[in-house]
């Protein structure tokens, strides 16, 4: 599951930010805004995935959509939940045209603004110049 969830956060940089990327599994110990969606797959399997964005990232995605060059923490927190929304939603649009395991998604929650320090399966990281944002999932039932 988490190569499809990285394959949409990679398709976001390509189509959204437009600008190269790297990916990486060092998550390093920085300040991120962390928000998660919860999805329920069709075999019953319930998974919890975080995307943890550095502000840097998050400021990236409030000019891209809002054409703010410095966002306030309201407007940061708004852009990291569409961010968590766009990426899983395109996640599960993915996984129904590969005949992956199709799954529903629930509405994005905000959790904090810290070091992402949550217990997750898989995780991946993605990085557009000195901005990163990770990917992770967790199995929250089973």
């Amino acid at each position: 599951m988490i190569n499809t969830i990285l394959k949409a956060g990679e398709n976001f940089c390509i189509h959204q930010i437009r600008l190269p990327y790297e990916v990486s599994d060092t998550i390093n110990k920085t300040r991120t805004l962390i928000a998660f969606i919860d999805i329920d797959t069709n075999n019953g399997e319930k998974h919890r995935v975080y995307i943890a964005s550095e502000p840097g990232f998050v400021q990236r995605v409030s000019k891209l959509f809002l054409e703010e060059d410095e966002s306030d923490e309201e407007t940061l927190i708004d852009m990291a939940l569409e961010t968590v929304n766009l990426i899983v939603g395109s996640a599960k649009v993915l996984a129904q045209e590969t005949n992956e395991t199709p799954f529903t998604i629930g509405t994005p929650v905000y959790d904090k603004q810290d070091t992402f320090n949550h217990d997750f399966d898989e995780a991946k990281v993605i990085k557009v110049e000195n901005d990163t944002m990770i990917l992770a999932i967790k199995v929250i039932n089973g």
